[in-house]
Parts: structure tokens; C-alpha cells; sequence
């Protein structure tokens, strides 16, 4: 219990640091941030009305004040644009996000489970095919894997949406269709990464004492392998599974740039783009809590899966 209190100080005060960081450089420059604003042939004294009209010309520790109290609320602002909600963008935006993860996170922990446990227990060319996958992962970007999908099963073929989104409430199938090449194009990189921990991870059991003395006695090797074998090779594989969750948030920017999806990433950078500054706050600070939710889940599933880690 003391160590999750720990961790929920530390996320709060990662949180602050963050987010503070961010504002500094995003307010820092009111005059460039109004002239964006108002457009490159705005008047002086038009800038200055806009600052003032804005709150910039207030000291940053009041402005942050403000933006921390607005967010305890749960009022994030407006965009200077268009006026709209920072919150009510974000409701559109981050389910996108979050269903093109999570998904994407589920079919990677299948997989890599799959994968890596065949890799290191039979060896041959499932061995081979997860090294290969690992090269491909790391050598070739998400949005290449993206563009080369595309081309190959929306252009060529037909058989998906090359771009767009459809919600699920308005029709399921095309919703399932338009994830699929989006999902395949960051499920490829995610499970090359996970598999070869699994697989590396697995085979450093195997090679131990306990698992020779429960051969030894003749316990089924099914029962061997996923009941102690992989369980404690579990920890190794949930740490790199929350570090892929935080990998995919970033590679999510580009792949719904390709695809056109109105998520998180897209929101941020249009908003970086035209220094839309409160919904640039509002992306950055749910990517934080969601970063930070993700390490704090992997902790209490590794303390969970090794007892020893508590301490």
C-alpha cells in the first residue's frame, strides 16, 4: 500500500513538472501566440488588445494557477480559434485514440504470448520468423508499414477503407473495417518488440533448476510451462507490453495522420501547428495521465506476478 501511494506522489509530481514545462514554452511567447491569432498582418495594438483579452500579459505562475484550478474542474479552456471546449474536443478525440491502442495493445499481448512461447519452446522457424519480425519492427517506421498496407489492400485489392472513420454506434462493420490496416500498421512493430522479450524471457526459465525438478517429477509439460514457466517470465513481458502502450501512443500521431482518423494525435498536431495553445495543454496532459496510468498498472501487475518485487 505505502509503495502505491508512493507511485500516485510520483505520477502527481511528474504531472506538475510536465505540464508546467509545456505551459512555460507554449505562454512564453505571447506576442507570437496573438499575432497567430489574429493573422501575420494584425496591428501592434491589436496584438496587445489580444494578449490582454487572452490572459498573457498576466504573470505565468497566475496563468498556470489558473489552468491547474480550471483543470481540477475539469474545464480545460478553449481553443482560440474556433471556441470550442478543450474537454469537448477531447471526449470526440481520445476514444479514437484509445480504441486504436487498446486494441492494437490486446491482439500484441496475444500474439507476443503466442509467439514468444512457440519461439522459445519449439525453436526453428517460429524462431526465425520472430527475430525477422523484430529486424522488420525496428528498422521500418509505423507510417511506411502504413502507407505500404494501404496501397497493398485499399489501392490494389480493395478490401478496406484506405483512410476515414466510421463511429461504432453508426455502423459496426464499417467501424471494424475502417481499424483493421491502422491497427495491422502499428500491430506489426508492437509485437516484434514483445515477442522477443517473451521468447528471451522463456528461455531464461527454462534453462532453471525448478523447472528441471518439476520434469523431473513428471508433471505434465503443458501444465510446466504455462503454469510456472510462463507465469514468472509474465513480469519481463508486462513491463516491455506497458512500454509498447506508451509507444503506441506516440506512434498513433502518424498512423491517424495516414488514415485520416480524428484521434488525439491529429488534435495535437493541427493545434501545435496554428499555436492552438489550450488544446496543445489539453492532448499533453491526457497523453501524460495515460503514460502514467499505464506504468502504474504494469507495477501492480509485475508486484502481483512477483511477490518479491514488492519490497
Amino acid at each position: 500500500m505505502s509503495s502505491l501511494i508512493k507511485s500516485l506522489l510520483r505520477s502527481i509530481g511528474v504531472v506538475l513538472v510536465v505540464t508546467f514545462a509545456t505551459f512555460a514554452l507554449m505562454y512564453g511567447n505571447a506576442p507570437g501566440i496573438a499575432q497567430s491569432v489574429l493573422g501575420l498582418s494584425a496591428s501592434p495594438e491589436s496584438i496587445q488588445q489580444k494578449i490582454m483579452q487572452l490572459g498573457l500579459d498576466r504573470p505565468l505562475l497566475v496563468q498556470y494557477w489558473n489552468w491547474i484550478a480550471g483543470v481540477v474542474t475539469g474545464d480545460l479552456g478553449r481553443s482560440y480559434y474556433t471556441s470550442e471546449s478543450v474537454s469537448k474536443a477531447l471526449s470526440n478525440r481520445v476514444p479514437v485514440t484509445l480504441t486504436l491502442v487498446l486494441m492494437t495493445l490486446g491482439l500484441t499481448a496475444i500474439f507476443s504470448v503466442l509467439l514468444g512461447v512457440f519461439a522459445a519452446v519449439k525453436g526453428g522457424w517460429i524462431d526465425r520468423v520472430v527475430q525477422w519480425l523484430s529486424v522488420l519492427g525496428t528498422a521500418v517506421p509505423g507510417y511506411v508499414i502504413a502507407i505500404v498496407l494501404v496501397f497493398a489492400f485499399a489501392v490494389m485489392w480493395r478490401l478496406f477503407p484506405a483512410t476515414g472513420y466510421v463511429p461504432p454506434h453508426r455502423n459496426l462493420t464499417q467501424w471494424f473495417m475502417s481499424l483493421v490496416l491502422p491497427v495491422s500498421a502499428l500491430l506489426i512493430g508492437a509485437v516484434a518488440g514483445v515477442a522477443t522479450q517473451i521468447r528471451s524471457a522463456m528461455l531464461d526459465m527454462l534453462d532453471r533448476d525448478f523447472v528441471r525438478t518439476l520434469r523431473a517429477r513428471g508433471i505434465d509439460e503443458r501444465l510446466v510451462l504455462f503454469r510456472h514457466v510462463l507465469r514468472n517470465a509474465a513480469a519481463p513481458g508486462l513491463t516491455a507490453l506497458s512500454l509498447t502502450m506508451i509507444a503506441l501512443l506516440g506512434g498513433a500521431v502518424f498512423i491517424e495522420l495516414v488514415f485520416a482518423l480524428p484521434g488525439m494525435g491529429q488534435l495535437a498536431n493541427a493545434s501545435a501547428q496554428i499555436s492552438d495553445v489550450p488544446m496543445v495543454m489539453g492532448t499533453v496532459l491526457v497523453t501524460i495521465v495515460l503514460v502514467l496510468a499505464t506504468n502504474l498498472l504494469a507495477d501492480i501487475g509485475v508486484a502481483l506476478l512477483n511477490p518479491k518485487s514488492r519490497s
